[in-house]
């Protein structure tokens, strides 16, 4: 809105009869304004939308449509609403005033009139159409600053979450390995020696069995009991099989270590298949089979990739997030498939990364891929908001896909996508500078 004093204030008047648009337009033009000119209803909203007049004077008898409908098609017009109209009338009728008033005039002016008068009512209401203005642009501008800092709050909220999740489970991670690498340690290292001792005991118990000559009834009714000759075969597969747990448990302690670093303060160089793999190890019971759904496949698709600068615990983070959503995605896609359905469309996750090659910074991209019958529009659309969750009351937070959002594109500088519709594969791509 332009200042009323200023000499590029334009008004428009808009009358039949010219001896009226003459004594108007002195009267502007006097003061500085730019009068503006139409003698009909019709005309008056075409040069309306195009020249956006600061004001209008509107006649109300006019040949064609009247000032009350033309008035009412101003109203009507997103382009012309805000405009203000005062009416011209030679009518007296409350009834006429009150009519004009509530279809979206501003004041009344009655005929014949004294130039004093319209110029006090046209500076008053260009004043207040000023006012107005400058109150809803400092209204949009506080609002825009009040949304800013909304988003900025809920940023340093989930960077606030996502330290308290990752210190918490360092302290938790190094409590674990503290306590279970002791007796890992000392099983791993004594189970070669049972092992050794199990099978010099056997073989003394074979060199019994074939020196002794004369049986025994009680010796003979235990190896029954003991069924000895099954237990001479199956102790060295069971020490076997304790070996494997004891390898499983290492691996498990170290993917821990590998998920959980403690590296906040500071980047550091990381590979990311061994996150990737460290996720993987850990989510391994929700990726076995039971008795509702066979095993959910995972295939691996590497490139080579030179080490990345990141926060390894973050990053960790955001892998796990993104694959236990797609671990949660089946379980709800299973809810009415059947084992053997399954079975024929098996469930998998296809984890694939590559190098993309640019001018201005590699980039290592990283492909999270499920075929769990995609979202709808509505949902992808929604998916990184913070505390949005599809999931029932209890079983999600919302803040998954936020914070892995805020991981990669903020702590990063890199990028999340998904690309996915309903009734086809979900597909999560990472961007990481290399």
């Amino acid at each position: 809105m332009t200042d009323i004093l200023s000499k590029s204030t334009r008004i428009l008047l808009v009358d039949d009869n010219p001896t009226n648009l003459k004594v108007l337009s002195e009267s502007i033009h006097g003061y500085g304004w730019k009068a503006l000119m139409a003698t009909d209803g019709e005309s008056a909203i075409e040069q309306t939308e195009y020249a956006k007049p600061d004001l209008i004077l509107l006649d109300v008898m006019m040949p064609g449509i009247d000032g009350f409908e033309t008035c009412r098609r101003l109203k009507s017009n997103p382009i012309t609403e805000n405009i203000p109209v005062i009416f011209m009338t030679a009518l007296s009728d409350t009834t006429d005033k009150v009519k004009g008033l509530e279809i979206g005039a501003v004041d009344y002016i009655t005929k014949p009139f004294q130039q004093e008068e319209v110029i006090a009512r046209l500076k008053l209401h260009l004043k207040l159409s000023h006012l107005t203005n400058t109150l809803e642009q400092k209204v949009e501008q506080r609002t825009a600053e009040l949304t800013k800092s909304i988003e900025q709050l809920k940023q340093t909220q989930l960077q606030l979450i996502q330290s308290e999740k990752m210190s918490t489970l360092g302290q938790l991670v190094a409590g674990i390995g503290h306590e279970i690498n002791n007796p890992i340690g000392f099983i791993g290292a004594n189970i070669s020696h049972v092992n050794e001792y199990t099978k010099d005991l056997l073989h003394l118990l074979e060199l019994y069995q074939e020196k002794m000559t004369d049986t025994d009834s009680e010796i003979e009714e235990l190896e029954e009991e003991i069924d000895l000759e099954y237990l001479q075969e199956d102790l060295p597969k069971t020490i076997k099989s304790m070996g494997h747990g004891i390898e499983r448990l290492k691996n498990i302690s170290l993917s821990l270590r590998t998920f959980a670093r403690a590296d906040i303060s500071s980047k550091v160089e990381f590979q990311i298949h061994e996150g990737i793999d460290s996720t993987l190890m850990l989510l391994k019971h929700r990726l076995k089979a039971n008795e509702k759904q066979p095993e959910i496949q995972t295939i691996k698709q590497y490139k080579e990739l030179p080490p990345i600068n990141c926060y390894p615990g973050q990053i960790n983070q955001a892998l796990m997030n993104l694959i236990a959503n797609a671990i949660d995605a089946f379980e709800e896609h299973n809810r009415d498939r059947s084992f053997e359905e399954i079975l024929a469309d098996p469930n998998i996750i296809t984890i694939i990364t590559d190098i993309d090659i640019n001018p201005t910074q590699n980039m290592a991209v990283i492909k999270i891929i499920d075929n769990a019958g995609g979202m709808t529009a509505q949902v992808k659309e929604r998916i990184f908001d913070q505390y949005f969750t599809t999931k029932g009351v209890g079983n999600g937070t919302g803040l998954g896909l936020a914070i892995t959002h805020q991981i990669i594109t903020d702590k990063h500088c890199g990028t999340l996508q998904c690309n996915s519709k309903l009734g086809e594969d979900t597909e999560f791509i990472i961007t990481l500078p290399i």
